[in-house]
């Protein structure tokens, strides 16, 4: 990792958290009186179209041939997990309080980094543990 891109990734990650909270407060506006189901569809297309705009914009489109069956395989688990997030999540914030289904979407942060120890073999520290047990702690208090 060189100098310039060393530390870019924590930006794209601010980046994203703070997209990631836009878009729970819009989906909470716009869902209102939307078949939850339909709001992820259309929410769906938009993301599809922007992304592979940027795929044609940047020229990657080329790869396609080189992503192996075993990534095509995970791509798709991945797209299968996300749909199915989006729709459980549409539906939660269209029964309930965004300041109630949020932090319990977020919980998927302390999922993750479960999941990230058992399969990813990633290394598990005391600071994460701790992160871990403070991020599940707080979204207790936020539902309650």
């Amino acid at each position: 990792m060189n100098q310039t891109t060393g530390s870019l990734w924590v930006v794209y990650a601010l980046l994203s958290a703070l997209f990631a909270a836009s878009t729970s407060i819009l989906a909470k506006i716009g869902i209102n009186g939307v078949d939850s189901n339909l709001a992820t569809a259309i929410r769906t297309v938009v993301v599809l179209v922007m992304a592979w705009g940027l795929v044609f914009m940047t020229g990657v489109q080329k790869q396609i041939s080189n992503i192996g069956v075993r990534s095509w395989l995970f791509l798709v688990l991945s797209g299968i997990a996300t749909g199915l997030s989006w729709l459980f999540y549409y539906r939660a914030l269209q029964m309930g309080d965004a300041s109630r289904v949020v932090p319990i979407d977020k919980s998927s942060v302390v999922i993750s980094m479960v999941l990230a120890f058992v399969v990813l073999k990633e290394q598990l520290t005391w600071q994460s543990i701790v992160g871990g047990l403070l991020i599940t702690a707080g979204t207790f208090v936020l539902i309650l």
